[in-house]
């Protein structure tokens, strides 16, 4: 059973309007208030909503101006046993019960969006394990340094500012790639420089096999493709919580290992391979936002368009 739990804060003058607009919807379980005569902080509310209504009820708590004036605090329900909450749900379409709550999506998009310094810390690594793949034609190290580096977060970042028309967020998500990509193909070029001259490679690296190395540094089709698809999985891998999927985007995309290549590249004088990388950074970069930004909308667009139906239908 999907249930989201409120807790609000409001003035007194607020709370009679908000325990009519609660109580009036049976999609909403538990509504408790607790009325205060000296906190200056006002009445305290709780309850539990279905996830599914959970949206138009945080919209109509916020248009009566409860997020203004107090506060509104989000918890997912872990598990509840209630027989009535149970006939609830077995009479709502499945559309009302399961619809991801966009807030939450939103919020924690917005908190993995915040570069600390490990973030850098985390580019750098990822690209010198990439680095240390490349040069041994590793593929498996490749994979270890695309779920550690942390990128996507800022890609998709800067999707949801585009989409809500942040220009802060996107300016910092840009920044933040940015300079993380650029942090990180200084360190491994120094890496792979010193590699280079104490003859760390391995020799058919060294004999120009390289076919970790030519899988990345050659941008196509497919690579548009692969971008493309995981870029769709990845939104809707955190619209709906989904890890395992979401671990996925991280280990098929080309961004770490491709910036570590450019770095490797130079380090070893291939010029027209460097290029490719940079080329295959970029194309990976733009093609998640974009794909980005039109799911998070596609998706909006598709579950209000189901909701509206499903409430639209005749009961049986």
């Amino acid at each position: 059973m999907d249930l989201i739990h409120l807790r609000m804060v409001m003035p007194p003058a607020l709370t009679q309007s908000a325990v009519d607009l609660l109580s009036s919807d049976d999609r909403v379980l538990n509504l408790m208030v607790v009325r205060s005569a000296h906190v200056p902080e006002g009445d305290a509310l709780e309850c539990d909503v279905m996830k599914g209504a959970a949206n138009g009820v945080l919209g109509d708590l916020r248009r009566l101006g409860v997020d203004r004036t107090g506060s509104i605090a989000v918890d997912g329900v872990e598990m509840m046993f209630s027989h009535r909450a149970e006939q609830v749900e077995a009479d709502q379409p499945s559309v009302l019960v399961h619809a991801p709550l966009w807030a939450t999506v939103e919020a924690h998009i917005r908190s993995e969006g915040t570069y600390l310094p490990s973030f850098y810390l985390f580019l750098v690594i990822a690209g010198l394990i990439s680095a240390v793949g490349i040069m041994t034609n590793s593929q498996i190290l490749i994979v270890a340094a695309m779920v550690v580096g942390p990128e996507y977060n800022a890609i998709t970042s800067i999707a949801l500012g585009l989409d809500r028309g942040n220009r802060r967020r996107v300016r910092d998500g840009v920044r933040a790639l940015t300079v993380g990509f650029l942090l990180a193909i200084v360190v491994t070029l120094g890496f792979a420089a010193l590699a280079r001259g104490a003859h760390l490679q391995s020799e058919a690296f060294d004999l120009g096999l390289r076919p970790v190395s030519h899988l990345i540094d050659t941008p196509d089709f497919f690579s548009v493709v692969v971008a493309f698809l995981a870029g769709v999985v990845g939104i809707v891998s955190l619209t709906e919580a989904r890890g395992s999927a979401l671990l996925g985007v991280f280990i098929s995309v080309t961004t770490i290992p491709a910036a570590s290549d450019v770095a490797v590249s130079l380090a070893f004088a291939d010029w027209h391979e460097a290029w490719g990388s940079l080329l295959q950074l970029l194309l990976n970069v733009v093609v998640l936002v974009v794909v980005g930004v039109l799911t998070l909308r596609m998706q909006r667009r598709l579950w209000r368009r189901a909701a509206r139906r499903a409430t639209a239908k005749p009961g049986p």
